[in-house]
């Protein structure tokens, strides 16, 4: 069952689809982590095919503007009230409102269980790479962490990541129509050491291509290299914008998505 969290902060719900062979986090969040699903294998049959090639064509040729996006998993407290939560949250989501740099945001309670217990999930991006090194050192948020989220907390993970975007102002911001609704899915990997080069090049392009061919289903899509150097767990991380929780359920019970991740195709880890 899907839970969003109290009003008035605008929340997301944040899921977490968990494939069945390597070990990684995920945001609806999953882990290949995908941050937040079961193991459960999804029945539904695909309705919806593929954009043809030359609508893929077409989207692969519009500039590019480089974001950094920022993922953090936190671990509440069982006996966690709605008014605690609330206040965690509020706090988190003014955070946009008192440090420049963070162009979108998005949080919320992790729609299922998951193996690693996580329960709720903050998403930001910002500008540049400096943008993100000040936020963490700000002492508003600082005083966020401490005051109104560490008392709630036993835990919290971070992966930040460089990505590309469409060179607009409403993908740059995730703002209009498209983001008003939806669901936020969150893939973190992670890759044995061996593989890095051509095997990773291949998976994460194999994805990218993936995504970009159900825009029927997905509202915008991220991947990249995880940057935290406090997180040596996870080695990419994978923001997607679905434009429902049956797009979601569509697309991970694809066959395309399944075969893409088969432990004989992909070097992630186990």
């Amino acid at each position: 069952m899907l839970i969003q969290a109290p009003t008035p902060s605008p929340t997301s719900t944040f899921l977490i689809h968990q494939p069945l062979f390597p070990r990684s986090a995920s945001l609806n969040v999953s882990r290949v982590m995908n941050t937040w699903s079961s193991r459960r294998e999804l029945s539904r049959r695909m309705v919806v095919s593929a954009a043809d090639d030359q609508s893929n064509s077409t989207a692969n040729s519009q500039r590019k503007r480089k974001v950094v996006e920022h993922i953090c998993l936190l671990k509440t407290k069982e006996n966690l009230t709605d008014e605690e939560e609330k206040d965690m949250l509020d706090y988190l989501y003014t955070t946009q409102y008192q440090m420049r740099g963070i162009v979108a945001i998005s949080l919320g309670r992790i729609s299922e269980e998951n193996l690693e217990n996580y329960t709720h999930a903050v998403y930001m991006r910002f500008q540049i790479k400096e943008d993100l090194a000040k936020f963490y050192e700000n002492p508003f948020y600082l005083g966020v962490l401490k005051k109104h989220v560490l008392p709630y907390c036993h835990g919290l993970i971070n992966v930040d990541y460089e990505a590309e975007v469409e060179d607009d102002i409403l993908p740059i911001f995730r703002k209009g129509e498209e983001f008003n609704y939806g669901v936020e899915f969150v893939l973190l990997i992670s890759f044995v050491d061996n593989a890095f080069g051509a095997p990773v090049q291949h998976a994460l392009a194999s994805l990218a291509r993936l995504t970009h061919g159900f825009p029927s289903l997905i509202v915008q899509s991220t991947q990249g290299l995880n940057c935290n150097p406090g997180n040596k767990e996870f080695t990419h991380g994978v923001v997607i914008r679905f434009r429902s929780l049956e797009a979601f359920e569509i697309f991970v019970g694809s066959s395309e998505y399944k075969e893409m991740w088969s432990s004989d195709k992909h070097p992630s880890r186990y």
